[in-house]
């Protein structure tokens, strides 16, 4: 499916024509220059990779400099392989801007990486309801997960249980957004919904 990489600007709300306050997600997308085209005789599979955001010479390495001037763009920061699903003709050094492939009132997913949290407790992590709750095993530690298997068989803790550990910072795609507004003069799509990472975020917007 084709698509284009984007950053988050953050969210908002609008009204529907019903006069409903719709939650919604401002990301700019685009524009993005085509910066290699993989096609089956030389590659084995068809794709196109789009470049976004561009940074100074001195950010670069040399294979990259290389890479982006064979495009004739300057360097970018980020690099996404999409799908040959374009529409028209795709080559080497275009631009892909976001009335190229998306229309209002479209469903979107959109993919990026979740706010890190660092470690968590069960409590946080996995809505444990702590002392007073639910939770077996325990009594007096407020925020323990408490019992997990027995004692003399198996003797051990089962792998997958749910324990503390790292939160967040995974790549996380959210299905079926519907594009709520498109304003092509400022690369700019607000969606419905919420969308994963924090604001400034890459995302990638699939159509």
């Amino acid at each position: 499916m084709p698509g284009l990489i984007g950053k988050k600007i953050g969210m908002t709300s609008v009204f529907g024509a019903d006069g409903k306050n719709i939650p919604c997600t401002v990301i700019e997308a685009g524009p993005c220059v085509v910066t290699q085209v993989r096609t089956v005789e030389k590659d084995g599979y068809a794709a196109v990779q789009l470049a976004y955001d561009e940074i100074s010479e001195k950010h670069a390495s040399a294979p990259l400099k290389g890479h982006f001037a064979k495009a004739g763009t300057a360097p970018m920061r980020k690099l996404v392989e999409f799908p040959m699903d374009f529409k028209g003709e795709i080559k080497l050094g275009d631009t892909v801007k976001i009335e190229d492939v998306f229309t209002e009132g479209e469903f979107v997913d959109i993919a990026g990486t979740s706010k890190g949290k660092g470690f968590q407790g069960v409590v946080h992590r996995y809505h444990f309801q702590g002392v007073g709750g639910a939770t077996h095993g325990q009594h007096n530690r407020l925020r323990h997960p408490g019992s997990m298997g027995a004692s003399s068989y198996p003797s051990r803790v089962f792998p997958l249980q749910r324990m503390g550990g790292h939160m967040g910072n995974e790549r996380v795609k959210v299905l079926n957004l519907s594009i709520i507004k498109l304003i092509p003069e400022n690369n700019l799509i607000v969606v419905k919904g919420s969308v994963p990472g924090a604001k400034g975020s890459y995302v990638i917007v699939e159509a």
